[in-house]
């Protein structure tokens, strides 16, 4: 681990059987994302990733995407209000992912992740991807089953090396998102 690093940016990426309190988790942040995002927020705050899909195994961690006006200009404009309702800014060189900026919000021990938040730029391909991604999934089971027989593969295989296991999904993701285009 490196020195300073919080305990969560190491967490295991371990997949749980669906939990519906995930979509209750989700609706609760985005209503408090939507007042604390309301200056910068375009196209609002969609609940994506796994957790969005009712039935599917996920890592329990709640993912949220918002839709901004300029990435830099709403996460330095939103600095303080994230961090005081506890949410951890992940810089864009420590993320490697230029298309969004990133936050974690940890829980109370702050060794595990509770929620992901994503900020994407207006009409940016990434914020249409997610939800047409998180749609494919709710309407097709045998696809959302195909989805959570890879991630638990993944997670047993790399599920320590957080990057390796996202990478592992990037080509059933594509090949998703290239059916539905």
């Amino acid at each position: 681990m490196s020195e300073g690093a919080p305990a969560w940016a190491y967490e295991r990426a371990e997949i749980r059987s669906h939990d519906p309190r995930w979509a209750v988790r989700a609706e609760a942040e985005r209503t408090r994302l939507t007042d604390l995002l309301a200056p910068w927020l375009v196209d609002g705050i969609e609940h994506i990733g796994s957790t969005a899909v009712p039935g599917l195994a996920a890592k329990p961690i709640v993912d949220l995407a918002a839709s901004v006006t300029d990435l830099d200009t709403a996460a330095a404009g939103a600095a303080e209000r994230l961090a005081a309702d506890g949410w951890s800014y992940v810089p864009p060189t420590l993320d490697g992912r230029p298309w969004r900026r990133f936050y974690v919000k940890p829980d109370a021990t702050g060794q595990r992740r509770e929620a992901h938040l994503h900020l994407i730029q207006a009409g940016h391909e990434r914020w249409t991807d997610q939800i047409r991604f998180r749609d494919a999934l709710r309407s097709d089971s045998n696809r959302a089953q195909q989805y959570e027989d890879l991630k638990r593969q993944l997670s047993q295989d790399s599920g320590h090396d957080r990057e390796a296991y996202t990478e592992g999904k990037a080509v059933f993701v594509a090949s998703v998102l290239a059916e539905r285009s």
